[in-house]
């Protein structure tokens, strides 16, 4: 059994708090630069790193823009619907992996075809980069005590509110299974040069759908929507799509190879 005590500023400077979530974004972002240029100047993905860096910048106002979005479409319409001007409140949390990576997957396609790039390239770079961000966020969902499991009857568990329940630390599972496992599973497919004939994109759509759809199960449903149908959470609604698109491809993938 764990109490939950972390504090989710992690510094002040100036009156000014500094968020461990912001971090997790910003030290994502930094890790995408470097971990990219290494692929790169190794030769293990083919394109040129001055188009990433440019990407890049474009990237972080997608998945912001994406995130918070689809947090509003998917998470809390009504709120917003009632309350316009909230959606800018970023700062107050509240983003969707699922809009985020929508909007992605749409700056991705424009930047390709603006600088005509290999839209493939570009996009199995960014799917190789992504999981250690995703791992970094859970993080610090966990830090700050959000997103938290459902009760658990065995000594296995995290105190995460006064007076609360055992509840299952379901951030570390998915920083674990989302995050750290297709990282490593990428990185192996990438070290044996199985990435040009699969499509790392189509692995990670398969996996992270998979996994969130699976660990979901551990996690509490957003208190302001339940179950959507079947007992099944918005998460795992959403999830279940990046499944189907990502064997198709590898499907489609595997005939044209």
């Amino acid at each position: 059994m764990y109490i939950h005590n972390f504090n989710p500023v992690a510094f002040e400077i100036l009156n000014f708090k500094i968020y461990w979530y912001s971090l997790s974004y910003l030290f994502g972002f930094v890790f995408s630069f470097f971990y990219a240029k290494i692929l790169i100047n190794k030769k293990l993905i083919i394109i040129n790193f001055k188009d990433f860096e440019d990407f890049l910048f474009w990237a972080v106002i997608s998945v912001i823009l994406g995130g918070r979005i689809g947090y509003v479409l998917f998470y809390n319409l009504d709120l917003y619907i009632n309350n316009p001007l909230e959606i800018l409140e970023i700062w107050k949390g509240g983003m969707s992996f699922h809009g985020g990576l929508s909007g992605l997957i749409i700056c991705i396609f424009a930047f390709s075809k603006i600088k005509k790039l290999n839209f493939l390239e570009l996009s199995n770079l960014v799917s190789a980069c992504a999981p250690f961000g995703i791992f970094l966020g859970r993080l610090a969902n966990f830090v700050n005590g959000e997103l938290v499991g459902r009760p658990t009857y065995s000594n296995w568990g995290v105190v995460f509110f006064e007076n609360d329940v055992l509840r299952h630390p379901s951030q570390i599972y998915e920083a674990f299974f989302e995050g750290l496992i297709i990282f490593i599973i990428l990185l192996f497919i990438i070290l044996k040069k199985h990435h040009k004939s699969i499509n790392l994109f189509a692995v990670f759509f398969v996996l992270y759908g998979s996994f969130r759809f699976f660990l979901e199960f551990f996690r509490e449903p957003d208190s302001q929507l339940g179950f959507i149908i079947f007992n099944l959470s918005m998460g795992q609604l959403l999830s279940i799509p990046m499944i189907f698109i990502g064997f198709y491809f590898l499907k489609k993938n595997h005939v044209k190879n």
